[in-house]
């Protein structure tokens, strides 16, 4: 078996996965709410640079994570937003757990 046919098998699983389908779904829905995918965009831009800080200087600027929170909380106020980040998460698991499954199969000659 060609494991090029293997790995577009599993990229097609992916994508016909519960996960996957909820996330595109979730995705979609933001799309058509104009004003929602500006504030998940503007979020999303805080969440940035908040992560670029970090890995950056090693500390958190505690003002622009405090905003970040309060900005999250707001938005997971809203139907739409909830669903999403909880299908973003549950999708990023699936890649997680994927990615480590690969990983562990390849450690040996990686390390």
């Amino acid at each position: 078996m060609n494991i090029y046919d293997t790995a577009n098998r599993l990229a097609q699983e992916i994508k016909q996965s519960e996960e996957y389908m909820n996330y595109k779904m979730a995705k979609q829905a933001l799309d058509l709410n104009k004003e929602l995918k500006e504030k998940m965009a503007e979020f999303e831009k805080m969440r940035y640079e908040v992560q670029i800080q970090v890995m950056q200087t090693g500390k958190q600027d505690e003002e622009k994570y405090k905003k970040m929170q309060d900005a999250y909380a707001d938005l997971v106020q809203i139907d739409e937003a909830k669903k999403f980040f909880e299908a973003e998460t549950k999708f990023n698991i699936v890649i997680a757990d994927i990615n480590k499954i690969i990983g562990e199969a390849i450690k040996d000659v990686m390390q």
